[in-house]
């Protein structure tokens, strides 16, 4: 089979980076606002009585904590995001490239599957450490513009080095299984939908490369398909990732008894708190993430020769 070329892996560092760089600063705030919303073992209420929306609980946030409170946990998300969206399009391409047959025929959802392995992949080397250290900072109700109101943990890297030393280097990877299961939905449905969407625009306006704003739109609607299957998996994740484990009590067991506690104190519909911040965060996310993957990427498959990004693949 003659030559192809195909991306580089710095390709994928490049403009994966780039994409999840710009994700985190747009979007962390509502991040803030779904974990604080998971978190919460009452629904909010404003002073009249009413539930107090996502819009709500983020203007609590700004009134109590100042604006900056938003973006709390975002240093540990910005440590994260470039390896993350490394590991994340350079894997799945790793899969894609690894699901054929021996003509070279891709398999029958090749996407799907490829897409799952790439989630599993990346929760267990970075999303996990970085989701216990992240929700750690974003639980902390304290003032960012009280210089005299001091937190237990004063930033990313002092959260990582206080957990690993109350509660050894594991607690870095508590709830490792849950993230997993939550990344592997997220990505199977995200990258199927992402290409097969493209691969329609493509074919319906017979161009290669899609504007930017279509990109956007795409990645916006495969982005929403996780987090409306997966919520009650990313509930049970974030109130376990919030404290150390009960002495004596093990993974399973843990999850058994949270998932318990919600069902008995708060019922199940606790199981899709902050559903709708998650997806506001999470398909604007996407939507920015495709959007510039593509330009950046496209940008350096155009000037490989100059960067020396390509790589022959029989």
């Amino acid at each position: 089979m003659a030559a192809r070329e195909r991306k580089s892996p710095l390709v994928n560092l490049i403009a994966g980076g780039s994409a999840g760089f710009m994700e985190a600063l747009i979007c962390h705030p509502l991040d803030t606002i779904k974990v604080r919303m998971q978190l919460a073992k009452n629904v909010a209420r404003n002073a009249s009585g009413q539930n107090l929306s996502f819009i709500g609980v983020g203007v609590r946030i700004v009134q109590k904590e100042s604006p900056l409170a938003l973006y709390k946990g975002l240093g540990a998300v910005t440590a994260g995001i470039v390896p993350k969206m490394a590991i994340r399009f350079t894997t799945f391409q790793f899969y894609k490239d690894m699901m054929v047959d021996k003509n070279g025929t891709p398999w029958k959802l090749n996407n799907f599957w490829a897409g799952m392995l790439a989630g599993i992949t990346e929760a267990v080397l970075v999303v996990t450490p970085m989701d216990v250290v992240k929700i750690r900072l974003q639980a902390q109700r304290h003032s960012m513009a009280d210089p005299q109101d001091i937190p237990k943990y004063r930033n990313a890297a002092h959260c990582a080095y206080t957990v690993v030393r109350e509660e050894g280097f594991g607690a870095l990877w508590r709830g490792v299984g849950l993230t997993s299961l939550r990344q592997a939905t997220n990505q199977a449905a995200n990258f199927p939908t992402y290409h097969f969407l493209k691969g329609q625009l493509q074919s319906l306006q017979d161009i290669k490369e899609l504007p930017g704003y279509q990109s956007a739109v795409i990645g916006l609607i495969s982005g929403a398909m996780g987090p409306l299957v997966n919520n009650p998996i990313d509930i049970v994740k974030t109130r376990i990732q919030k404290t150390p484990n009960p002495e004596g009590l093990g993974g399973w067991a843990r999850f058994k008894d949270v998932n318990g506690q919600i069902l008995k104190n708060e019922g199940w519909r606790a199981f899709y708190k902050g559903v709708t911040p998650r997806v506001l965060r999470v398909a604007p996310g996407q939507a920015v993430t495709f959007a510039v993957y593509e330009r950046v990427s496209s940008w350096l498959d155009k000037n490989s020769d100059t960067f020396k990004l390509t790589a022959a693949a029989k």
